[in-house]
């Protein structure tokens, strides 16, 4: 019988989270088998990820009925609503953050993605969502806006498990940790715990290459003079940014610094590779899951990729091959006139509407359910 390549991954020390949640796959048991025999070790979500669940299934119907004849606002429905799903998810996978003493079985939570340039709003929200969900194995997802790095310290200094997402550049990932280990640093200071304060790194990847491969293609069919090099870096500049991400990781948390607090019982903050679907139909389904394996580091993935990596994948540790040729590649940009610090800048300011867009999408689908159900009292 062929072995699963989704628990085979495990030996090479990443760990599989699915990037989606909805109520049914929670209640039908369908979650359940995921993490029994694919080995699924935690799930993400963002207001995209609701959006879809939301307004693309009835399971949510009857709670925003019953809320609404309790003249909830919409606002209360959606925190209920989402919060209860992660709650019932989180204690799907306690068992296994319990047997892991808090390294996996994680489920994730965003606050309101219109907050992203606020400060004090973010870390409201946080605080309300880290007090209402009531679970330690759970992340409250902010994104790695410049707002958002002192967002990550006083959270982690408040003992709240922090996921950063929407992080998609290396200057912003090194300003990611030093934020997170401030933050520790404050903690401790303060004479509270930090064992088991955990964060997350979401570095999103194939929005990289989106953006980068068509200037790269206009290059190569501009004429001779750079078409090899840019040849060279089309569809690797995600996977060249992640191992250089990769690289720095193994410094900072085997710096002394760091080691300080690890005798504390810290703990460093983790690597996720996130959006890591491909969009470019011409390359493999699995071309950020194969290329990215290696020790702790997380990889989050759809339920179209974690099926296609249940067929086709084929795990080993390749997450530090070819370290020069990745070097080589982000190096190789800058010759070819593509600023890759002004990209993963677009690609953040891009990153924060998409995901507008869907939570007030959600919102008005909330909204119509609700003056829907208001009608027939």
């Amino acid at each position: 019988m062929k072995q699963n390549p989704l628990l085979n991954i495990q030996e090479f020390g990443q760990s599989i989270w699915q990037d989606y949640i909805q109520r049914n796959i929670i209640l039908s048991g369908e979650l359940k088998q995921l993490i029994d025999e694919d080995g699924i070790r935690g799930v993400t979500s963002n207001p995209s990820i609701f959006d879809t669940a939301i307004a693309g299934s009835d399971d949510y119907d009857d709670d925003i009925r019953d809320m609404a004849m309790e003249d909830k606002s919409i606002e209360d429905i959606y925190r209920f609503l989402t919060i209860r799903d992660v709650r019932q998810a989180a204690d799907l996978f306690r068992p296994l953050y319990d047997r892991s003493e808090g390294k996996y079985g994680f489920v994730s939570l965003e606050v309101n993605p219109h907050l992203a340039y606020n400060e004090n709003g973010t870390i409201r929200e946080a605080r309300e969502l880290w007090k209402a969900l009531d679970r330690p194995n759970v992340f409250i997802k902010v994104p790695a806006t410049w707002e958002g790095l002192s967002c990550i310290r006083r959270l982690i200094g408040d003992g709240i498990n922090v996921n950063v997402t929407l992080l998609f550049g290396l200057q912003r990932y090194r300003e990611v940790t030093d934020a997170f280990i401030s933050g520790l640093e404050d903690r401790a200071a303060q004479g509270n715990p930090i064992d088991r304060v955990v964060s997350v790194a979401s570095f999103f990847l194939s929005r990289i290459d989106a953006l980068v491969d068509p200037l790269l293609e206009r290059i190569i069919k501009g004429g001779p003079e750079k078409s090899g090099q840019a040849k060279k870096c089309h569809g690797q500049v995600a996977i060249a940014s992640a191992r250089q991400a990769y690289q720095i990781y193994k410094k900072i948390f085997r710096d002394e610094r760091f080691r300080k607090l690890e005798n504390q019982g810290g703990r460093p903050q983790r690597l996720l590779w996130a959006s890591t679907s491909t969009k470019n139909p011409e390359y493999s389904d699995v071309k950020y899951v194969e290329a990215l394996i290696g020790p702790d580091t997380i990889n989050t993935l759809p339920q179209k990729t974690i099926k296609a990596y249940r067929d086709q994948g084929n795990p080993t540790a390749r997450l530090e091959e070819d370290l020069d040729a990745a070097k080589d590649v982000l190096k190789s940009l800058s010759a070819l006139d593509i600023d890759i610090d002004k990209i993963t800048q677009q690609l953040e300011d891009e990153g924060i509407e998409k995901f507008n867009k869907p939570y007030d999408s959600l919102m008005e689908t909330l909204k119509k359910k609700r003056a829907s159900a208001l009608k027939t009292r």
